[in-house]
């Protein structure tokens, strides 16, 4: 009984663990990580309803207004980790005080009709909330895309900032109404520059892919526009690496971050299968062809736009319909081709490293290199294309025989071993990757598919159709056609004397109207505030007459940002003299110890001495010594050359090899510049070579009175010339 009852507890002690690692291993929802209600709606309307393990570790930190150091791979859902609580921070509206969705929605209309108000005054300045920085345009579109769903339920804009576009129309975006901006650096800086916007009141602000933006050039201008950011905002930054100054940044801007890294920057996705195959130069074509032809979405990269352009024509040439993505396009072009790609008009697309990061499309099968890259970080965002949120995908490597050793080299540093298979266009390995083929398409076109203007504007309906009027009238009148009749048809009695009341006034008015002077917006906003508070002119006049409380309220933020920069780097600085301390510490000890006897007091001052003084080993003098007497040679060698050839020549003329006396010519080259020397020629020209009669211009006080106006007269030897 006793041994029964051991055994019970015993399993019963097992089922919990089970059940406890069991929990462990579930995936969180969004609602256990604390997301607000309505952005649950909108995830799980899109059927994302749990966390990717970056989402689930940085989400709790996020959402707490914590600074985030994120780390993570390509494909791993960086950008919804960091969408959700810059949405969550910036909504105005709380989910929580109201009961039901319709209260929450009338809250959310009622703030924004607020902030379209203060938008109207003359002198407002579009003053973004949050601010995302990115490496790449399609990167940038790609964030919005996420951003854009979540946002519109708490009623927040977002626009994008890049270049290829006009600023007319971004500029007119942001007066429009930008809580939250996703930008590149260099466009923003020089929207910054034109008064277009101020990052002054920017509360949550996100870098990502910050590696790329260092191997770009980009810190700089970011660190510009980080630091006017207000001091007490969030900042997330996300990176695969922390070289190349990405640390400097994170140690001058980030404050007490939380470090989140759930893998290593050359991590491999385990659903991502490797194949490296060996060609010869003239079986290369045929083979991206090949699998080029089947019928899912595939990326082929190339190295250079030239090579992606000649690629993208010959695939489209022999029935493969290929899209081309390259830094020649323009932004409506990349836009178009994408959407192309993304709607399934195309299955293939052949892009530079422009595209390693910023396409995240869903169902890529295969990634083909058609050339391999550099390095292995390329290699890995390459890679990254396939294999996004928990799909599975293959990624081929074209490897030519002298590329052999180098790919080699560069799967090493990745972390990857994968053994090179020799194969030719009708390979088993290749037709396996290539399934069934496509039945090819000759005469394709991009206009057949995507019609010309920007795709990105339709899709979120910004569209400049001249019938878009037309279409809501006729939607309208096809709705509420029947509002305000009664059952036989006609409108109600109140109704129809409405409308005549209003058709008579407007017939007694309209030649009035027509011959009034329009009033300008001064007139129209005073004629509406007339009899009305207006807050927001008081709040101006109060600005104007008073400038001095703007001013002491800049001053008293740019006095906290420098108190606490210098406590920073007090800190830094005071590390850094314990440092020092420490190390003279050690020289003293270590000198102290050589002072036993002769032999090590001499070898202690002989180590100090080349420490310190930087004296070269014996090695390097006897180097130094053989790089001298091998130059002595070498021109002793050339001396004995020349006076040979001096003697033959000599010997050819009749002269015997008898040297002859020879007069050396000395010879002054004016070294001066053409403006000096146009000078002298003025000079003389009004008033004659009478340089030491001259008065007033140019008169010489030196030793050199009377001499030619130059700066230096450089003296060289001629060659010896036969009398």
């Amino acid at each position: 009984m006793p041994d029964t009852t051991l055994n019970e507890h015993v399993d019963a002690l097992a089922a919990d663990f089970d059940e406890m690692g069991e929990e462990e291993e579930r995936p969180q929802t969004f609602a256990e990580l604390g997301v607000p209600g309505p952005l649950v709606r909108v995830l799980a309307a899109d059927d994302k309803k749990t966390a990717f393990p970056i989402q689930a570790d940085t989400l709790p930190d996020s959402l707490a207004g914590r600074d985030i150091l994120g780390r993570g791979r390509t494909g791993s859902g960086k950008t919804l980790a960091f969408s959700i609580p810059l949405v969550a921070r910036l909504g105005e509206v709380d989910a929580d005080d109201f009961e039901n969705m319709s209260q929450f929605r009338h809250e959310v209309n009622r703030v924004k009709q607020e902030h379209a108000e203060e938008r109207r005054s003359e002198d407002f300045v579009p003053h973004p909330r949050g601010l995302v920085l990115a490496p790449t345009r399609e990167l940038a579109n790609q964030i919005n895309d996420v951003l854009m769903p979540l946002a519109q339920i708490y009623g927040i804009n977002t626009t994008t900032v890049y270049g290829g576009v006009r600023y007319a129309r971004q500029i007119r975006d942001l007066r429009a109404g930008a809580d939250i901006v996703v930008a590149c650096p260099g466009r923003l800086e020089d929207l910054i520059e034109q008064h277009a916007l101020t990052l002054e009141k920017v509360e949550v602000a996100v870098i990502d892919e910050a590696d790329e933006m260092a191997d770009m050039g980009f810190l700089p201008p970011v660190k510009r526009l980080l630091g006017q950011v207000s001091f007490d905002a969030q900042i997330m930054l996300f990176s695969a690496t922390l070289d190349h100054g990405v640390d400097e940044v994170v140690n001058t801007f980030l404050s007490d971050p939380k470090v989140h890294s759930v893998d290593t920057a050359t991590a491999a996705v385990d659903q991502m299968t490797h194949h490296v195959f060996e060609t010869t130069q003239g079986d290369r074509h045929a083979l991206v062809r090949t699998l080029a032809s089947g019928k899912g979405r595939r990326i082929l990269f190339t190295r250079t736009k030239f090579q992606t352009q000649k690629l993208a024509k010959d695939l489209t040439k022999n029935g493969i319909p290929a899209a081309e993505l390259h830094g020649n396009l323009s932004q409506n072009q990349r836009d178009r081709n994408l959407a192309a790609f993304e709607s399934g008009d195309v299955n293939v697309m052949v892009a530079t490293d422009v595209a390693a990061r910023g396409i995240d499309v869903s169902g890529v099968e295969l990634v083909v290199q058609v050339e391999p890259p550099e390095d292995p970080k390329s290699f890995l965002h390459r890679s990254g294309r396939t294999a996004r949120a928990g799909h599975s995908g293959d990624v081929v490597t074209i490897v030519l025989p002298n590329q052999r050793r180098r790919t080699r080299r560069m799967l090493h540093e990745a972390g990857l071993k994968i053994k090179p298979i020799q194969v030719t266009p009708t390979s088993p390995e290749v037709l396996e990757l290539v399934g069934e083929p496509a039945e090819p398409v000759y005469g394709w076109t991009l206009e057949q598919s995507q019609p010309a203007g920007n795709p990105r504007r339709r899709k979120h309906g910004k569209g400049d159709s001249g019938d878009e009027h037309e279409k809501h009238q006729h939607r309208s009148n096809g709705r509420n056609k029947d509002r305000g009749k009664d059952k036989g048809g006609k409108p109600f009695k109140s109704e129809r004397n409405g409308h005549d009341e209003r058709d008579r006034r407007a017939e007694r008015g309209e030649d009035e109207q027509r011959f009034e002077p329009k009033k300008n917006r001064a007139e129209r906003r005073a004629a509406k505030f007339q009899g009305r508070d207006n807050r927001e002119l008081e709040a101006r006049e109060q600005r104007w007459e008073h400038p001095e409380i703007q001013e002491e309220k800049r001053e008293r933020h740019e006095r906290k940002r420098n108190d606490k920069r210098r406590e920073k780097y007090a800190r830094l600085h005071e590390q850094q003299r314990d440092k020092a301390e420490r190390s003279r510490e050690s020289d003293k000890r270590s000198d102290k110890r050589g002072t036993d006897g002769k032999r090590g007091q001499s070898a202690g001052k002989s180590k100090q001495f080349s420490k310190r003084q930087g004296a070269p080993t014996k090695k390097q003098r006897k180097s130094e010594a053989r790089a001298e007497r091998r130059y002595e040679e070498t021109r002793r060698g050339e001396r004995h050359v020349e006076q040979r050839h001096e003697r033959d020549y000599d010997r050819r003329n009749g002269q015997g090899g008898k040297r002859i006396h020879r007069k050396e010519i000395r010879v002054i080259r004016d070294e001066r510049s053409e403006d000096a020397k146009r000078h002298d020629r003025r000079m003389e020209a009004k008033y004659g070579n009478r340089s030491a009669d001259r008065k007033g211009h140019g008169e010489r006080h030196d030793k050199h009175a009377g001499q030619p106006y130059r700066k230096h007269a450089k003296i060289r030897k001629a060659p010896f010339r036969m009398r």
